[in-house]
């Protein structure tokens, strides 16, 4: 007797484990972080662009963690490096939140500090100093500005190495619960990580804010008159647009900082001139108390060309 051996049918394999990243995006409520960069700083592509790939990094990890694989928590030590008035400050603002959001520090939190509030003026002064600062820092972001102060190597006697030292310690024993972002002009800060090589390999993103061009500037500038219910109009457009050309050559120039100074400048020109209607009989109305004047604008030292041209205005 012949026995035919049935063949059975295969066991359907598994569906394949998944995870929805939009979902997970979505929930994590970054998308109102982007949202409100974009709001708050006007260019900025690249560095945009880096710090959605940061967090586009971060999600994935969560989504591997999710699904069980090995996911190493990754180093989220930073460098911002760029020109005075470029939005470092406010980008490592948002960068918080976001890790926040993300899950990778407990808190909302920057500490923001220069050599200052690090260093102390005599010995047994330093450590403590910056101890009370890094447990301020704890469970957030460290935004240190012209951390290449810290480092002076033709003062023997300078305190800041010891800041130093304690911070390679902190970065790489704790950094699960603390970020620390470095910033200062790229030049000196590339000066300071050659002679840090410590620090150097404990920061893995580099950002560079690239200075604003004039466009940007202009749209700046409007956008800081607009928050405070003020504007342009049309000739004074073109006059600010022919003001940041020449300030821009001048020295000392601090992209948006120096915008700022400039709409404070023109308004107080413009109060001067609304005062002097005022005294000669006239009323100003509520488009004139809002309204900036190319008048305003180009009473400024910038168009006279003049040795008080390079005075920052």
């Amino acid at each position: 007797m012949t026995v035919l051996a049935v063949p059975t049918a295969a066991a359907p394999e598994p569906p394949p484990v998944t995870t929805d990243l939009a979902a997970l995006y979505r929930d994590s409520g970054i998308a109102d972080v982007f949202a409100k960069l974009d709001a708050e700083l006007i260019g900025l592509a690249p560095v945009k662009s880096r710090i959605r790939e940061i967090a586009a990094l971060l999600l994935v990890d969560n989504a591997r963690r999710g699904l069980g694989l090995t996911a190493g928590a990754p180093s989220l030590h930073m460098s911002f490096t760029g020109n005075p008035g470029t939005g470092k400050t406010t980008v490592a603002m948002r960068m918080a939140e976001i890790l926040h959001r993300l899950g990778y520090i407990r808190r909302n939190h920057l500490i923001a500090v220069t050599r200052d509030d690090l260093v102390g003026q005599y010995i047994g002064h330093t450590a403590p100093k910056t101890r009370d600062v890094l447990k301020r820092a704890m469970g957030g972001v460290l935004f240190i500005d012209e951390a290449y102060y810290l480092y002076r190597p033709e003062n023997e006697r300078d305190y800041g190495q010891e800041v130093i030292e304690i911070l390679l310690q902190i970065m790489e024993n704790q950094r699960d619960d603390l970020v620390v972002i470095l910033a200062g002009y790229k030049p000196r800060m590339e000066t300071f990580f050659r002679s840090n090589p410590g620090l150097a390999s404990r920061v893995a993103h580099h950002l560079d804010f690239p200075d604003y061009e004039i466009d940007e500037l202009l749209q700046i500038t409007q956008l800081l008159a607009a928050r405070i219910d003020y504007r342009f109009d049309t000739p004074a457009l073109a006059a600010l647009r022919e003001y940041i050309g020449l300030r821009i050559a001048q020295p000392h120039f601090a992209n948006a900082r120096s915008m700022r100074n400039a709409l404070d400048r023109s308004r107080l020109r413009q109060a001067g001139r609304l005062f002097a209607r005022a005294g000669a009989g006239g009323v100003p109305d509520r488009d004139s108390l809002m309204t900036i004047a190319a008048e305003d604008i180009r009473a400024s030292r910038v168009f006279s060309g003049g040795r008080d041209a390079a005075t920052p205005d």
